[in-house]
C-alpha cells in the first residue's frame, strides 16, 4: 500500500507540476508570451474592421493600450487579449464588462490586479469587445463566427 506522501505521490506531483509550469510558458503557434520593454508580447494581424470593431478600436486605444497594446497583444504591464485564455468560450463577453466595471483579479497572468475603467457606456464596451474579438478571430484564437456576436448591433 503506497503512502500518500511516498515516492510514487511525490514524483506524480512533481511531474503535474512541472506540466503545468511549462504549460504555461510561451504563446500558441510559437509566439512569446513573456513582455519587456513596452513593445507587444504576441504578433497581431490587423484584419479590416467592422465600423462597429473600428469604433472600438478608438475606444481600447485611448483607455486599454496602455496595459494591453494597441492591438491588444499585451505589454510589460498588462496580458495579450489576442490570445486562447480570452477566446468567446473561455471568457464570454459579460465578462469584459465585469473586468471594466469592476476590475478582475489575477488569475492568468502575473501582471497584479486590473482596476475598474469608469467612465465607458456598456455599447463602448460592446464595440471594444467586438474590436478584440475580430482582432481573436483574425489571428485564429476562434473559428466560429458565432464568437463575434458583440459585432452584432
Amino acid at each position: 500500500m503506497s503512502h500518500r506522501g511516498g515516492p510514487p505521490f511525490r514524483s506524480r506531483l512533481i511531474t503535474a507540476s512541472l506540466c503545468l509550469l511549462l504549460s504555461g510558458c510561451g504563446g500558441s503557434d510559437g509566439e512569446s508570451s513573456s513582455v519587456g520593454g513596452g513593445a507587444e508580447s504576441v504578433a497581431v494581424t490587423v484584419p479590416d474592421l467592422s465600423d462597429t470593431a473600428g469604433r472600438g478600436a478608438d475606444t481600447f486605444e485611448a483607455n486599454c493600450s496602455e496595459c494591453h497594446g494597441a492591438t491588444a497583444g499585451g505589454t510589460s504591464e498588462g496580458p495579450p487579449l489576442v490570445h486562447i485564455y480570452y477566446e468567446p468560450g473561455h471568457h464570454a463577453d459579460f465578462s469584459f464588462h465585469i473586468a471594466v466595471q469592476r476590475g478582475s483579479p489575477q488569475h492568468h497572468w502575473e501582471f497584479g490586479d486590473m482596476d475598474p475603467v469608469p467612465g465607458l457606456s456598456d455599447e463602448e464596451v460592446n464595440e471594444i469587445i467586438c474590436y478584440v474579438r475580430e482582432l481573436q478571430y483574425a489571428n485564429d484564437i476562434f473559428t466560429d463566427a458565432a464568437g463575434l456576436a458583440a459585432c452584432q448591433s
